[in-house]
Formats: structure tokens, sequence, C-alpha cells
């Protein structure tokens, strides 16, 4: 090679100073296909669009999750504040009433055998969690 005349830098390697167009992943002579880029955006966009319907379906899960779960947090409270004198079995439905003062109580007695004020029916289950009939 001349000294005026520079390497090709698309297919002459400065590291083993030999020309590669044949080991190149592409083409590299005038005659090759031409490369051109894909546009994509459109496939963007509607990837896009894709995840953020499945972000917000899965936020809205998760939101319900946790709302049932704060529900059910506030009606163990309730209960746990309650006045009994018995302790509740395992699978047996319960029922909870409100006083006149404000107190409330938990009985085995059904809202349609009595006059109280009642504020729900609740089952014990075996994970000793109190679930609102």
């Amino acid at each position: 090679m001349g000294k005026d005349k520079k390497p090709d830098n698309v297919v002459f390697n400065p590291e083993t100073q030999k020309y590669d167009a044949s080991l190149k992943r592409y083409a590299t002579n005038v005659g090759a296909p031409v490369i051109t880029a894909v546009d994509n955006i459109p496939w963007k966009n509607r990837s896009i669009n894709k995840v953020n319907h499945k972000v917000n379906a899965k936020y809205l899960e998760l939101k319900a999750e946790y709302e049932a779960m704060m529900q059910q947090f506030e009606y163990n409270k309730l209960i746990f504040e309650a006045k009994f004198n018995f302790e509740p079995i395992l699978g047996e439905t319960y029922h909870l009433y409100k006083r006149d003062n404000g107190e409330t109580f938990l009985s085995i007695i059904a809202p349609d055998q009595c006059r109280f004020n009642g504020l729900g029916s609740f089952y014990l289950n075996a994970d000793q969690i109190w679930e609102k009939i």
C-alpha cells in the first residue's frame, strides 16, 4: 500500500493490519443491500400503551386487595374492642351489637332473635380472623 493511500476503515482491521470484509456481519461493498433503520415508533407506542394498561390493571387489583385487607382489619379491631364473656370458637358465627351508650358487644344471639342494634354478623375463620358475613 502506498504512503499516500489510506486503508478503508470499513474492512481494514488496524489490530491485525488486514482486510477482513468476509468476516464482517454486515455487507461492505457498494452492491450490497442497503441497511435501513426500521421505523419502530408505532410498535413502541403500542407496547407502551399495553404496558400502561397492564400496570394500571395490576395497580387496581392491589388497591382493591389492600382496601379489603384494611376493611377486614377494621372489622377485627371493632370485634376485639367489643365486650364478650366467652371464648369464640373457630368456625362459628357471632353477631356484633351496639348498646344505646355506644358500647359494642359480641353475642351468639342472631339479629332475628332479638331487638339489639345490630352492626353485623361475623365468622371466625381457621386463621382466627373475623370475616363479615
